[in-house]
């Protein structure tokens, strides 16, 4: 052996009894050891170290135990001589398993098939083999290196053999599940290959060793429970062969909706864990107890099991690369995650030199002085006692975020101060004074309060959704009383809490974090639009915990990323889920916008100009998956884009702003018309249609040529036709705030040229002012002016983008500036400058039409209706009709 390589031996020595023994029982492994220390060892080194196709029983026993000896053996030498990190030993001990479950399970099912035939599955008629799912450390590639394997048999299809004597599938099976585990757990003079356990399948001990696909799905859906979930997370299975445990195991793992109940369901778990702790005197096991690599798995898994419904990308097995993902995702922070993978990293380090020393599947401190130094020393300290206040900080800080996770509200039911006014829902004067002292009108609260606890939604809600219901009641009664608009902010509190009482998880997530009883309270308080909002999308809760929520502008490029990424997620063929997908992340960000808004952390434009972002992302996002997604299309790249018109094609989106969308193509191909119609038509369907996730815009496609009349999509050049030929004044002054959203951009360019060439082109000024005046006349017709609607009143929304539009018409032939499409509050300083209007009259325009748009923001999002005209409205009522006069020379 190579001088350095018998000092890693040497040294490897001094930390393993069970190296000590292993060598002098196997003297070849020194030369053998020699070839393979510089590298990690591979699924080729296993299935190379023996010819396994011509071995009996008893001989393939023997070699898989002498080669579980030697990989051993080459993971602690490589390991305590830092040449191996976590991932290499843990995945390569994992692999291991894998060969070996594979080549006993090969082994087995031959033996059987000599004697029963092949089992054949009664619908499919085809072969079928034993399907193993790893569970626990080895399903995520963690396994330690002395640990025993948690498997679960399963089976594709009832049937039975085709042999001469035939027997059952089931039988079968269960032959073929028992003689693997002999192979690997039976003890011999050389040892185990691995300790299996069977417990984690359906119904323990007690549940028969194997079980079809369907008696398992069966079982997950009617008994499955919650602390199976978490055991399903690492589920993999390790065998080749068709199966469907994917999809059977993913929507009992991963729900569709946040499930906050998981909370309870890990607490308890860890509760009996922390029982046997106890019991069991265990407090120094580095596996089981305080701070330790359970609690450090809870951390990860805990967030799995409740977001990863929704965000698939948590739905891994491996807790490091969940802790990476978690942060990815900002659940953790980058300091969180850091100090929680070093914690992870140093415990399972230390789990193995603790296994490395005896070959022990031991989690526990040693307490012999001898054994505790060479630990140290193993784990690079001079002293134990230096290891152990290292030890401590890293349990400390996997603790600290364990509590933090799973830490209780300790707020009670029967000693919250305020839980009588919901035990006792009696119109006491007590109860309606008490009411009135909080700021709230007693009667009416009372009644509420009584009405709540008598409907049948609170009645017939489950034992446990009932006692969460009940612990809000006073919580929420407490954080209302404290908004400046205490009775408004309860009322809609509780037509939310009575809307999502039968979603226990809702409840449960409210419970879990009181915390965002505040940010709701002031929700309700400011906004029914938000609150209606929310109301009709609960599981925008969730962002509530997010505490960028009110801080964090949108990054529209990394959203885009992520958003595409969970698009392509879904299965291809699963278009619902990536319908849902899109109108879950539009309503988060229109949600997010919303409670900064409430927070006054946007100014107006910057606000239309976000909403206007969120709209073309969203279409950007179905334009590629519906392309993606449509048969029989006559090419790869659609010769097609998108024009947005109006209030997205304007950057003033609000809101409730609907999308104004043509959609023009540029292909000679015959096909071409078809191809693109079915495309939009599906496009729109995406973008307006309703499902259970709410729906996204209202689409409306009239701006297109000839209106309801005209095709779907319209060639470049019938268009350019239409534009130059036929298309109407009132189609012109569309024009002025249309722009290219997505698809062919060359196509997006000649749009533009053609929009500019239009907006350019000599006028018959006399018509067109006309024209202009008629069209403004018939919107008088179908909405009077009145004074209090600053959209329709003479001097207000309609009549500033009306005079901005004409200004556009008449002069951009001289003047080609006012062809950008900025907005009208731009374009009015834009024509001052050309010297169209006076400056001073063009600014006092824009204010007012800051003012105007302002008015129906904060009409819309908190609730203050225009109802009495002031002076200064009136004021700025003048200024645009005086500018109108002028324009038009013509009075308002």
């Amino acid at each position: 052996m190579p001088v350095n390589r018998l000092a890693d031996l040497e040294n490897a020595l001094n930390f393993s009894h069970y190296l000590q023994r292993t060598l002098t029982a196997q003297p070849d492994f020194t030369t053998k050891l020699s070839l393979s220390l510089s590298r990690h060892l591979t699924t080729e080194d296993f299935e190379q170290s023996c010819l396994w196709a011509n071995l009996n029983e008893e001989e393939l026993k023997k070699e898989l135990r002498i080669l579980r000896q030697y990989v051993f053996s080459h993971i602690l030498i490589r390991d305590l001589n830092q040449q191996a990190n976590l991932f290499e030993v843990t995945q390569t001990i994992s692999l291991f398993a894998d060969f070996a479950v594979n080549t006993a399970l090969n082994f087995a099912q031959q033996q059987y098939e000599k004697q029963y035939g092949q089992p054949i599955g009664e619908d499919s008629h085809t072969p079928q083999s034993l399907t193993v799912i790893a569970m626990g450390k080895l399903g995520g590639f963690e396994l330690n290196v002395s640990s025993d394997i948690d498997l679960i048999f399963t089976y594709p299809e009832s049937g039975q053999t085709n042999g001469e004597k035939t027997i059952t599938n089931h039988e079968f099976f269960l032959k073929v599940g028992q003689k693997l585990i002999a192979l690997l757990d039976d003890i011999t003079s050389d040892g185990q290959v691995f300790r299996v356990d069977m417990r984690l399948r359906p119904n323990g001990d007690s549940g028969p060793l194997v079980i079809s696909e369907t008696g398992l799905e069966q079982y997950l859906i009617s008994q499955g429970r919650e602390w199976e979930r978490y055991a399903w997370i690492k589920a993999r299975v390790i065998t080749r062969g068709t199966h469907n445990i994917t999809e059977l195991v993913r929507p009992f793992v991963y729900r569709k909706y946040l499930d906050f109940n998981a909370y309870e369901a890990m607490r308890d778990l860890h509760q009996q864990i922390r029982l046997e702790v106890t019991r069991k005197n265990k407090e120094n096991n580095i596996k089981l107890g305080s701070g330790g690599i359970r609690e450090a798995e809870f951390v990860t898994q805990i967030f799995q099991l409740i977001w990863g419904g929704k965000n698939k990308s948590l739905q891994l097995r491996g807790t490091q690369e969940t802790l990476q993902e978690l942060a990815r995702l900002h659940y953790l922070t980058e300091d969180q995650k850091n100090s929680l993978l070093t914690a992870y990293q140093f415990l399972r380090h230390l789990e193995h030199r603790l296994q490395y020393f005896d070959d022990q599947q031991t989690q526990t401190l040693p307490t012999q002085t001898e054994h505790q130094e060479k630990i140290a020393h193993s784990m690079g300290f001079e002293s134990y006692e230096q290891f152990l206040n290292t030890l401590s900080i890293h349990q400390n800080i996997i603790k600290t975020a364990f509590d933090a996770t799973l830490s209780q509200n300790k707020t009670s039911e029967d000693t919250h101060p305020l839980n009588t006014l919901w035990t006792d829902t009696e119109d006491t004067p007590l109860t309606i004074n008490t009411l009135n002292q909080l700021g709230f009108d007693g009667v009416q609260i009372q009644l509420r309060l009584k009405s709540l606890k008598q409907s049948s939604k609170y009645i017939h809600l489950s034992t446990h959704a009932q006692t969460l219901f009940d612990k809000l009641i006073p919580l929420i009664l407490q954080t209302t009383s404290k908004s400046d608009h205490a009775n408004t902010a309860l009322i809609r509190f509780l037509d939310f809490l009575e809307n999502i009482s039968r979603r226990s998880s809702y409840l449960a997530l409210l419970c879990e974090h009181p915390e965002t009883l505040a940010p709701l309270t002031n929700i309700f308080a400011a906004s029914s639009w938000v609150s209606n909002y929310l109301m009709r999308h609960p599981i925008l809760l969730d962002e509530l915990l997010d505490i960028r929520l009110i801080q964090q502008k949108p990054d529209w490029v990394e959203l885009a990323k992520e958003l595409k990424e969970t698009l392509n997620a879904h299965p291809k063929g699963d278009v619902e889920a990536k319908m849902d997908t899109l109108r879950h992340f539009q309503h988060a960000q229109v949600f997010k916008l919303a409670v900064q808004d409430l927070n006054n952390a946007w100014q107006l434009e910057f606000l239309s100009d976000e909403l206007s972002l969120l709209a073309t992302t969203i279409i950007q996002a179905a334009f590629e998956q519906v392309w993606k997604g449509l048969k029989n299309k006559h090419c790869e790249e659609p010769k097609l884009a998108i024009i947005a018109y109006g209030k997205l094609g304007g950057k003033e989106m609000s809101y409730a702003s609907d999308l104004d969308l043509v959609f023009i193509y540029d292909d000679p191909h015959p096909d071409a018309v078809e191809t693109y119609t079915r495309f939009t038509r599906r496009l729109n369907t995406w973008l307006s249609s309703t499902s259970g996730a709410g729906n996204l815009y209202s689409v409306d496609l009239r701006l297109r040529p000839n209106g309801d009349a005209g095709l779907m999509v319209s060639s470049l050049e019938s268009f350019t036709y239409y534009q130059k030929n036929e298309a109407w004044v009132w189609e012109h002054q569309a024009l002025t705030r249309a722009r290219f959203i997505c698809g062919d951009e060359n196509i997006g360019i000649a749009f533009e040229e053609l929009r500019k060439n239009i907006l350019t082109s000599p006028k018959d000024t006399e018509h067109l002012h006309d024209e202009i005046l008629i069209m403004r006349d018939r919107i008088t017709e179908t909405h009077p002016p009145q004074l209090t609607n600053v959209k329709y009143a003479r001097g207000g929304v309609v009549d500033v983008e009306f005079l901005v539009q004409y200004l556009i018409l008449k002069h951009a032939a001289t003047h080609p500036i006012l062809t950008q499409n900025y907005g009208n509050i731009a374009l009015l300083a834009m024509a001052a400058g050309c010297g169209l209007i006076e400056s001073d009259l063009a600014e006092q325009t824009r204010i007012a039409y800051r003012a105007y748009r302002k008015i129906q923001h904060t009409a819309n999002l908190r609730d203050i209706r225009l109802e009495t005209v002031n002076d200064d409205l009136l004021a700025q009522y003048a200024v645009v009709k005086k500018l109108w006069q002028q324009v038009f020379h013509q009075e308002i």
